[in-house]
């Protein structure tokens, strides 16, 4: 298959998809129809599969590549499609990337191996030989959190002159740390800067980041995009009122109970509720029980961007209200 070029910096609101599921070894495809159709509504300028609220790590190797090649097929190059191919295994991040080659996907992500913790110059190698070897271009992830590895910000300004490193995906929510790379690549017009935590994005864009890979824009595209596109046109009064309503989803959809998962287990009730695919979560995660469900449907309902947003999705799922 032929590969497309995009252009460089890739920049605006590229979601990290979830995966919709049926059980833990079975793709709701209808549900990634509907998510990848959603999306595009939405005006995204790119999506990520297989990042971490696709629950990259926990699906098999077979599902990952039946989702990269859905989504390709259902995309038709309208926008880019980046490809988590995150492992601790080189070959298997190879492998998967060959997949998304041959799928017809434009770029990979990876973040460092997450069991043993690596030090910054066997991180600078071990990017460089998977840049020198991947058949697609690659993204740095920065995610401290899971990997237990901070990529620093000199090893980012070294591997930012290979060939086919592209860009980082930063989800330190670290701002000093964002903004010094933001600064330090001043003068790269080619090299993208775009940050994970959505609560961040306005603030990092009109830092002179590129944008943001936002998981509420599996619920909401429109929202995060028109953010984006307030923060880059300075308009101020809009950036200020949509940051709200960002902050809304936050407070009210990622922090139900104590658990580690929150984030994903409130994401993908969210979306099974306003009936775009099923909700399951897979293992050794759980997906919330049927009463906090409700709650999470309840709370959707009640949020401005459900109101301003939310035509672009199905009716809410009427189950969840019994």
């Amino acid at each position: 298959m032929t590969q497309r070029t995009f252009i460089r910096p890739l920049q605006g609101i590229i979601p990290p998809m979830i995966t919709p599921l049926l059980g833990e070894n079975e793709l709701d495809i209808p549900g990634i129809e509907n998510m990848v159709s959603h999306l595009l509504r939405g005006g995204v300028h790119g999506i990520f599969v297989l990042g971490t609220t696709g629950e990259c790590t926990n699906i098999s190797y077979g599902l990952r590549r039946d989702l990269i090649r859905k989504t390709c097929e259902m995309v038709q190059g309208r926008v880019p499609v980046l490809v988590g191919i995150t492992d601790t295994s080189v070959e298997e991040s190879i492998s998967l990337a060959q997949a998304a080659q041959a799928a017809g996907a434009d770029a990979v992500v990876a973040a460092p191996p997450y069991y043993f913790g690596l030090g910054q110059p066997e991180l600078e190698v071990y990017f460089r030989r998977l840049a020198d070897a991947l058949p697609l271009p690659l993204f740095l992830y920065n995610m401290p959190s899971h990997t237990k590895t901070m990529i620093s910000q000199e090893v980012v300004m070294k591997l930012s002159e290979h060939d086919n490193i592209y860009g980082l995906k930063d989800s330190s929510a670290n701002a000093v740390y964002f903004n010094s790379m933001v600064y330090a690549l001043r003068n790269r017009s080619d090299f993208s800067l775009l940050v994970g935590p959505e609560e961040m994005m306005a603030a990092s864009v009109l830092m002179g980041g590129h944008g943001g890979v936002s998981g509420g824009a599996n619920m909401f595209p429109g929202l995060y995009v028109d953010l984006y596109q307030a923060a880059k046109d300075r308009d101020m009064e809009k950036v200020l009122e949509l940051q709200e309503m960002a902050m809304e989803i936050s407070a009210n959809i990622y922090n139900l109970g104590t658990y580690g998962s929150s984030y994903l287990k409130g994401l993908k009730a969210a979306v099974s509720s306003l009936g775009l695919c099923d909700g399951y979560v897979a293992s050794p995660m759980e997906s919330f029980p049927d009463d906090q469900k409700r709650m999470i449907a309840q709370k959707v309902r009640s949020l401005k961007a459900f109101k301003f947003y939310g035509a672009g999705a199905k009716n809410i799922n009427p189950e969840y209200f019994k």
